[in-house]
């Protein structure tokens, strides 16, 4: 229908995955927000020590990271994964920190990003360590199965060329609920698409390595479901460089 009324949108269209979480008791071997993780029992599992927003020392013991999410190729197939790959997983540090690395976003947990083949993990991890931090900040996910929803999402009018802008608006006003743009940047817990944006313009993130302009692979939303809440009760977003997924990614919070 998007297109129908304005086929100029198509070159701007990205294929998008939402994951809608419902409260239930994932296995390792299916996807999840805050499920067990598909960890393989030679890989140590990822810790923080970087200091939070508590006055926890520098290069103190480290945090263990907690499981937000965990995705089946299968599950979410798209253009987001790389050759050989079929298993994304997210992790992050179960604290607030004010000055964390650039790469990651100010005032949010610390994310890891793990890409696997499953094949590959023969002997599992079966207890990984637990959070040494009380769920008082919506950092600890609560398990929940995942529903994937394959839409096609389109860019906040600023992203787009000054001419297509007024018609985008006109378009979003006309098939709004009560004034909600719910035809762009569609929200909630999602893989690939556009970024939202609430508080601020739209940025480009580049490439730390390449230059190349960054794509969204990720973002976890705050929702009652899983019991997250990130910022303002917005998004954690994880921007990804299109042309290798072993360059640096960006953390963003908004």
């Amino acid at each position: 229908m998007i297109l129908a009324a304005l086929p100029e949108l198509a070159p701007y269209a990205r294929d998008a995955v939402r994951l809608d979480p419902e409260r239930g008791e994932p296995d390792h071997g299916d996807s999840s927000v805050g499920g067990p993780l598909l960890w393989p029992a030679d890989e140590p599992w990822p810790g923080c020590s970087l200091p939070d927003e508590t006055g926890g020392p520098d290069g103190g013991p480290a945090a263990p990271m907690v499981p937000v999410a965990q995705i089946f190729r299968r599950d979410v197939p798209g253009p987001w994964w790389p050759d050989g790959t079929d298993l994304l997983q997210v992790l992050w540090c179960p604290n607030e920190h004010g000055d964390p690395p650039a790469h990651q976003a100010d005032a949010a947990p610390v994310v890891e990003l793990r890409w696997r083949r499953a094949a590959d993990v023969t002997s599992r991890l079966a207890t990984p360590p637990a959070p040494t931090r009380y769920d008082e900040d919506g950092y600890l996910p609560r398990a929940c199965t995942v529903t994937a929803e394959h839409v096609t999402d389109f860019p906040h009018r600023e992203e787009l060329p000054e001419e297509l802008r007024p018609r985008l608006a006109e378009l979003v006003r006309s098939t709004g609920e009560e004034g909600r743009d719910v035809i762009t940047r569609l929200a909630g817990w999602k893989l690939g698409g556009w970024p939202t944006w609430h508080l601020n313009h739209p940025t480009v993130f580049e490439c730390a390595d390449c230059g190349t302009a960054m794509t969204l692979l990720f973002t976890a939303a705050s929702d009652a479901e899983t019991g997250v809440v990130v910022g303002r009760y917005g998004d954690l977003r994880i921007f990804t460089c299109p042309t290798d997924h072993r360059h640096g990614f960006q953390a963003d919070l908004h």
